[in-house]
């Protein structure tokens, strides 16, 4: 999940927006709502906080205003410094919401005030999962998505000197092999994106969630609480024992801030490195170096133990979410939004959409367009294989990725050691409220 720059939820049955918006489903009303001219169009706006699939999704709003004349929809986004959560908050605070808002999955519970209430929609019985807050369902997730190490097939088939298995690598040592092989024929085994999203809400939130108890939540309370240490942390520890080996192989290890994510993208694309560590979306980047390329996914070791279960597995979860406001828009501009969502899941562009255009893994059974992308495809067969660890990010504050990003930052370069970021960890959690 890119930021702006993986629970699940629900939408009105088109019947009712047909109902409520009159006999061609679309609603005619303006922004006043009732009593409108019937000429004027419903004004919406989308908060996209996937800027890497901001064309896509302007080419989708079209799209939909072509099959829903009464409708115009508007899609924003956050600026790249900026996180979902505090443009959402930005635009409450000046009076102006969005009609839908797409946030980080952690973030749409300090909303849940503010967001219409969709357990009765139509696409709440064809998720793939229950996404519910307190018995409601009041957020549509828009992708499945997951991270991991991201490899490039035709540079590890030619280190192995066959096909390779990414089931092979099941330790940190067995990786640590891998990269010594890779280096030996000439390519960068590793390239870091030095992204704080990334490094905060995606690589340090696997250490949430590979506790031994197995519960992201309870974990997280324990650091809020003070009562976790990290510096003695078993998981913590070969995380990043791990991040040091990527680190020691990094292709911009001389000026490791200077790799962002396009340059990881399209090095690994191209086959200057092998690998990287993002997620599915990366894909949309990817291609515009390789089309044609063959990727796949490798989990992130957390310890030399080839038993241990986390070692097999990628981070998998309902990342962004969108919610529609209540607070601010008219039934019209609801009832228009509603349709919005609805037009993802059950029509065919909505649905060539999300699958070809935007490449994630929808979270609605009803859709079973064929993954298009090697990415996606990767990543579902760990699902479906059970081979799925939560997506903590999901769990974390609207902050996380910016404060302990930077902290991540500091380890990539060498300006905090092991110790310094376990305190920094500690002191961030031990503020949240």
């Amino acid at each position: 999940m890119k930021r702006s720059r993986l629970g699940m939820a629900a939408l009105v049955a088109l019947a009712l927006v047909v109902s409520a918006c009159g006999g061609n489903g679309n609603p005619s009303t303006n922004e006043g709502g009732a009593g409108g001219d019937a000429a004027e169009k419903v004004k919406i706006t989308l908060l996209n906080s996937k800027s890497e699939i901001q064309q896509q999704m302007t080419n989708a709003a079209a799209a939909f205003m072509a099959s829903n004349p009464g409708i115009e929809l508007e899609v924003i986004t956050a600026a790249e410094s900026q996180s979902p959560v505090e443009r959402a908050s930005s635009l409450y605070a000046a009076g102006t919401p969005a009609t839908l808002a797409m946030l980080d999955a952690g973030d749409i519970a300090k909303f849940q005030d503010k967001a219409a209430d969709l357990s009765g929609e139509k696409w709440v019985a064809d998720l793939a999962q229950p996404n519910q807050i307190d018995g409601k369902t009041i957020a549509f997730p828009f992708a499945i998505e997951g991270t991991g190490l991201i490899y490039n097939k035709a540079v590890l088939d030619k280190a192995v000197g066959g096909a390779f298995d990414p089931a092979s690598i099941k330790t940190t040592s067995a990786l640590k092999d891998l990269m010594a092989k890779i280096e030996a024929t000439g390519v960068a085994p590793m390239v870091i994106g030095s992204m704080d999203w990334s490094l905060g809400n995606h690589y340090l939130a696997i250490a949430y969630a590979t506790q031994p108890e197995g519960d992201v939540n309870a974990f997280l309370a324990q650091l809020k609480s003070g009562g976790a240490n990290l510096a003695n942390n078993a998981v913590f520890n070969g995380l990043l024992d791990t991040f040091d080996v990527l680190k020691q192989y990094n292709l911009g290890k001389d000026d490791p801030i200077a790799i962002v994510l396009e340059r990881s993208a399209a090095a690994v694309a191209s086959g200057e490195a092998a690998m990287t560590f993002n997620g599915n979306w990366l894909i949309t980047e990817m291609q515009k170096t390789n089309p044609e390329g063959d990727f796949g996914f490798i989990p992130v070791p957390v310890s030399d133990d080839a038993g241990n279960p986390a070692n097999a597995s990628l981070a998998i979860g309902a990342t962004k979410q969108i919610f529609i406001d209540k607070e601010a828009s008219t039934e019209a501009q609801q009832a228009a939004a509603k349709a919005f969502l609805n037009w993802l899941v059950y029509e065919e562009a909505g649905q060539n959409f999300l699958v070809n255009e935007a490449n994630v893994i929808p979270a609605f059974k009803n859709i079973t367009l064929e993954l298009s992308n090697p990415l996606a495809k990767s990543l579902q067969a760990y699902n479906n294989a059970g081979h799925a660890i939560p997506f903590a990010g999901n769990y974390v504050p609207g902050d996380h990725w910016k404060v302990l990003g930077a902290s991540m930052q500091k380890y990539l370069v060498d300006k905090a050691d092991r110790a310094a970021l376990a305190a920094e960890i500690e002191e961030y959690w031990k503020s949240v409220k």
